[in-house]
């Protein structure tokens, strides 16, 4: 059933990580990371976080993914499709971005998401 933002929700994120780690890997994305996200944000489930060689590859891998996703019943919502330097793909429970190398590596966007929380540390 669609919600409000128009998207069709899934009850299994697991499913929508699934099409989205096989769309990566048929397009030939580089350096995939996937990354739960559960209970440390609202944003979704998963993180998925992937590099292609150059700008048009950034932008053929998000094309194909759209597609995967799309073929699935979801409307996934994008944005940076145009200059193709990062890419961010919503499939609702899954939150992909797919990056050029050197741009991935200046926001450094898993390391962020992969360190321990903070509330889980205390400090006397």
């Amino acid at each position: 059933m669609p919600s409000p933002a128009g998207m069709v929700q899934h009850d299994d994120p697991s499913m929508a990580l699934k099409t989205v780690l096989a769309s990566l890997e048929d397009s030939k994305a580089e350096n995939i990371v996937s990354i739960d996200i559960q209970g440390k944000s609202s944003l979704g489930d998963y993180m998925v976080v992937a590099s292609g060689r150059s700008h048009r590859h950034v932008a053929a891998v998000a094309d194909h993914l759209l597609k995967a996703l799309k073929d699935t019943g979801m409307r996934p919502r994008v944005e940076g499709l145009n200059s193709a330097d990062w890419v961010l793909v919503d499939a609702g429970d899954v939150i992909v971005h797919v990056f050029r190398p050197e741009v991935r590596e200046f926001y450094s966007i898993e390391e962020m998401w992969q360190a321990p929380d903070l509330e889980d540390e205390t400090v006397h």
